[in-house]
């Protein structure tokens, strides 16, 4: 059963707040190695961590690289991740840089991988999601909210 979507969601405040609390994460993680900060442990990962990585990518106007925590999934070589954005009604900014820009680099623990990025088409998707709720069930929920079908975003070696 999903959650009644939380109002304040789509505000302003939420997405300042997100924006500094991820540059928070993102510091603690690269500065320890992924030992602080490679696990989410909010809503549906209190009791069932979620693994964390980071995410570079470049501005797609601005040209300037930013670092994005983002819960993951291992799939075979692959790494996934969802641009869930919470549940917003618009995706992520990160997931409209790899559109633009699908060469990039995360950081898993302390090792970084060069990637490349592309969206999950539906058959991939629908492989994907139900074992993306069963890491974090919170991505149901998510997607009760938001009219706009959550991309799964694929990151394949390169």
């Amino acid at each position: 059963m999903a959650l009644q979507k939380p109002k304040q969601l789509n505000s302003r405040f939420v997405l300042v707040a997100s924006r500094y609390l991820s540059r928070a994460h993102a510091f603690t993680y690269r500065i320890s190695r992924g030992r602080l900060g490679g696990n989410f442990r909010v809503g549906a990962g209190f009791r069932n961590p979620a693994p964390t990585l980071l995410l570079d990518h470049l501005g797609r106007t601005s040209g300037k690289r930013f670092t994005t925590p983002l819960l993951y999934m291992n799939d075979g070589r692959n790494v996934i991740v969802v641009a869930s954005a919470a549940g917003r009604d618009e995706n992520p900014q990160w997931y409209r840089n790899l559109l633009a820009h699908p060469d990039t680099d995360v950081t898993i623990g302390a090792e970084r991988r060069a990637v490349t990025a592309h969206r999950a088409d539906s058959e991939e998707r629908a492989r994907l999601w139900p074992r993306l709720v069963d890491g974090y069930a919170d991505f149901d929920s998510y997607q009760s909210w938001t009219d706009r079908e959550i991309p799964v975003v694929v990151l394949e070696p390169r």
